[in-house]
């Protein structure tokens, strides 16, 4: 008995989570449900509340709960000066976009293994000094591109690569964000403003083009153009009948407006409900006295005409392969859908039609029609967040690389094509990727 007890602990992989927000806590779910794989042994986060809320569903001990990731560096450095080793085998980086660089390279420098939230970074500069670091390392990377490792997508994934249909000539993805979810995060929340975070297609879509991109290997993107713009959430939008009231508590059309904080997040916590997107408005357990604070005093209860977002509400984007094949994505705010991708696959000899939890299969040569029903386990974007999670544990644990399916070097190629959409967007230009790399390359050598 002592020997499997002492096999089992060998196999765990102790895990350290550098931002307990919505992000981290859905990775560190796994953790809970799988205590036997892994296990949250230290975590670093400013907020109080939610930094105790964390620690105690972990139950990690006090001396490794961290108020800065920089408390929580600085502990391990001292661990591996005098006992030789780090506080665990990995860290979890869900810290907001702009400090993936600056965190990942510290963590990586003491030889932790990383999981970065998506985007790898919100600069391309800050995107190859990620990678430099983690091939000098020589870690395991994973990347929160989440819709890799839903049991949906993986099931498509196997039947392109099979072949069974022929080769795939065009790919057809659409991403619904959602009308309120929108307003939350990209007018209201984190990711409204460009210089904040970055623009809204790295932001919320890079986990799209990668899929994209993920679907049509061994072909790499070669053309890119992109069209869009901040079209809806700005001033010039704002109802006369409201008087020019500034935050929706006061608005007189408060209740026939789709984008009502009241609606979105007051309401729903009087109907009891705690969860996304209430439970990011405050530090620790949302409430209708705190709620009403925030939608008060806080950025989420402005008019969303009146905040101070810049980033596109809609955008496309179209990508020709080297092998020929093409595609289309399509991000656009205004959808009662709230992130469940529609997706159509059109191959040689078939097609796939899927909405990111159901997919059917048509075959051209038999006329046969098959539907499929990818069995969905939990967690967010159809199990995509924890099949992540597991694969980087497995990853981990074996020290295989090959368990992501990817490395740092496809996820910075991945970016570099929703670097080049961009750069299409604002220049009104078809984008050659290997010029576009090669330009941004040698200025940022410059």
């Amino acid at each position: 008995m002592a020997s499997a007890t002492a096999n089992e602990f060998k196999q765990l992989v102790t895990l350290a989570v550098v931002g307990c927000g919505q992000r981290g806590k859905g990775y560190a779910r796994y953790a809970l449900n799988e205590p036997h794989l892994c296990k949250i042994v230290t975590v670093a986060e400013p907020r109080e509340n939610t930094r105790q809320l964390f620690a105690r569903a972990h139950n990690v001990d006090d001396a490794l709960v961290f108020n800065h990731w920089q408390d929580l560096l600085q502990a391990s450095a001292e661990t591996i000066e005098t006992l030789g080793r780090r506080l665990a085998d990995a860290v979890i980086v869900a810290v907001q976009d702009d400090m993936h660089r600056e965190v990942v390279l510290a963590f990586a420098a003491q030889g932790y293994h990383v999981l970065c939230e998506k985007p790898m970074a919100t600069t391309l500069r800050d995107c190859l000094d990620m990678e430099a670091a983690v091939k000098k390392a020589g870690i395991i990377f994973g990347m929160g591109h989440v819709l890799r490792y839903s049991p949906y997508t993986k099931a498509i994934t196997e039947i392109i690569r099979s072949g069974t249909l022929g080769e795939l000539v065009n790919a057809v993805h659409v991403e619904p964000v959602g009308y309120y979810h929108f307003a939350h995060s990209y007018v209201r929340g984190n990711w409204a403003k460009e210089a904040r975070s970055s623009f809204s297609l790295m932001t919320k879509s890079c986990h799209d083009i990668d899929i994209l991109c993920h679907w049509l290997l061994p072909a790499t993107p070669t053309r890119v153009s992109s069209f869009g713009s901040l079209y809806h959430f700005r001033k010039d939008q704002k109802p006369a009948a409201s008087n020019g009231a500034l935050r929706c508590l006061q608005c007189p059309v408060e209740r026939k407006c789709p984008y009502s904080a009241k609606k979105i997040y007051l309401d729903a916590i009087c109907r009891g409900d705690t969860s996304w997107p209430v439970s990011v408005l405050v530090d620790g357990l949302p409430d209708i006295e705190n709620v009403t604070h925030a939608l008060q005093n806080g950025p989420y209860g402005r008019c969303v005409y009146e905040s101070d977002n810049d980033v596109c509400d809609h955008q496309v984007v179209n990508i020709e392969f080297s092998s020929g094949a093409t595609a289309s994505f399509t991000m656009v705010a205004h959808t009662s859908l709230l992130c469940e991708r529609q997706t159509r696959l059109h191959f040689t000899h078939g097609e796939i039609v899927g909405d990111m939890s159901t997919f059917s299969v048509t075959d051209f040569r038999t006329g046969r029609k098959t539907k499929h029903y990818p069995k969905h386990e939990g967690g967010g974007h159809g199990g995509g967040d924890l099949g992540l999670v597991s694969a980087f544990v497995e990853a981990v644990r074996t020290n295989n690389q090959a368990c992501l399916g990817t490395d740092v070097s496809e996820i910075l190629n991945s970016h570099l094509t929703v670097f080049a959409a961009e750069s299409s967007r604002r220049e009104g230009r078809v984008v050659d990727c290997a010029e576009h790399e090669k330009g941004i390359k040698m200025a940022l050598d410059a």
